[in-house]
């Protein structure tokens, strides 16, 4: 395994400024198990934030239809299924049922104009094509 392996989820400009997006990966975790990693990445001008898809509440993803992770104003992370609102710049739940809790953060670079992620090992396309 590759401790500092980077693996590009998409171009940096396939999300717009002041946007998010949901991408539905898979991780090898250190067993070499396969498990899905759902994450939100989320694109404020120059920068990328990134977080694990799930409300600390209950465990949700937190898009009620697909890649809708904002709230009514844009300027937050909401949960779908109870409306708690996070910060975006450090994913603490700032209204509803989780109040004081956070999302669980993801590490994310631009590299070559594509938003990677950093620190996991994913089940690459050619890898997982085998059938």
């Amino acid at each position: 395994m590759q401790p500092n392996a980077i693996y590009a989820v998409c171009g940096f400009n396939d999300i717009p400024s002041r946007h998010a997006m949901g991408f539905h990966l898979m991780v090898v975790d250190d067993g070499g198990n396969h498990r899905p990693w759902s994450i939100i990445v989320v694109r404020w001008g120059k920068k990328v934030l990134g977080y694990v898809n799930e409300c600390p509440h209950n465990s949700v993803n937190l898009d009620w239809e697909r890649n809708q992770f904002l709230d009514p104003y844009g300027i937050r992370l909401m949960c779908g299924k109870h409306g708690s609102t996070f910060e975006l710049g450090t994913g603490r739940c700032v209204e509803g049922p989780c109040k004081g809790r956070a999302l669980t953060p993801i590490a994310l670079t631009v590299l070559d104009g594509d938003i990677c992620v950093v620190g996991v090992r994913l089940v690459e396309d050619d890898a997982a094509q085998n059938e």
